[in-house]
């Protein structure tokens, strides 16, 4: 039996293995921890869709001449996932209202909305609210495009974030004066947009490092990267665990003199090593 991955021989020896299913199991192990899996796959030529995967996994290796597999990263498969879901939620949404909660379960039980709920619960979670009318769609198509443009290119999506960075970091400096005055809204409001802001920048910081940003070779503030992110981190569960417990003095000080600058040590240091 011949071998191939995206298209290519894959110089893989055979060792005690009988069945395909047991070649398969091999490729997932060797994947192992990385940022790919396994997308797609034929057998002597023949594409074996998602319904038919489980049946041939028990066919025996001496029936197979050539095995071609083909391996993706986890942001080519989140993409396209994305793309089958905004495309089920046009459908629902230009469809008759007797039609939709076929478009729905079609969707939920497809393997785009199994990989959004595996793979990004949160996203996932908006999506069946939008599909039940407990959100409105035009706001998850936002939401959608906003993700997928992460995933198409990142390095751009970060550089023009550059204008909400900045705005967040200011709003953070005004939180003790908003609490202080009263502004509970706006308050609220700062730390909601921070959260968001935080869990983007995190995003587009794995997404470049699939594309081969090497992290750990910067510094911020004398620390090596990662320990700069382990102590924003916890920072940011701080001002969290506080502002749930309406801590509003520990609030103000954290973020104005520890999540603020930070923020933008962590937004700049970045943008100077992507230019």
């Amino acid at each position: 039996m011949d071998i191939f991955i995206n298209e290519q021989p894959a110089g893989i020896t055979l060792e005690s293995e009988k069945t395909l299913g047991e070649v398969l199991a091999g490729i997932e192990a060797w994947l192992g921890g990385s940022e790919n899996r396994i997308s797609g796959l034929r057998i002597n030529g023949s594409i074996i869709t998602g319904e038919l995967v489980a049946a041939v996994f028990e066919q025996d290796l001496k029936d197979i001449e050539r095995l071609d597999i083909t391996i993706s990263t986890l942001p080519q498969l989140a993409l396209e996932a994305l793309y089958n879901s905004q495309e089920a939620l046009r459908a629902y949404e230009n469809s008759s209202f007797e039609d939709r909660q076929g478009i729905q379960d079609g969707w939920e039980a497809s393997a785009a909305a199994n990989f959004v709920s595996e793979q990004i619960p949160d996203i996932y979670a908006l999506l069946q609210k939008a599909f039940s009318g407990e959100m409105l769609l035009a706001k998850m198509h936002t939401l959608l495009d906003e993700r997928i443009r992460e995933l198409v290119d990142p390095s751009t999506e970060f550089h023009q974030a550059s204008t909400l960075i900045s705005s967040i970091a200011a709003r953070l400096e005004e939180l003790p004066l908003d609490i202080q005055t009263g502004k509970d809204r706006r308050a609220a409001e700062t730390v909601q947009l921070f959260s968001h802001a935080a869990e983007k920048l995190f995003r587009l910081l794995k997404l470049l490092c699939v594309q081969g940003l090497a992290l750990e070779t910067l510094s911020i503030d004398t620390l090596p990267f990662y320990g700069f992110i382990s102590e924003f981190s916890a920072t940011l569960k701080e001002l969290l665990a506080a502002y749930t417990a309406q801590d509003v003095v520990l609030v103000g000080d954290l973020a104005e003199y520890e999540l603020s600058p930070r923020l933008l040590k962590l937004y700049t240091t970045v943008k100077d090593e992507l230019t």
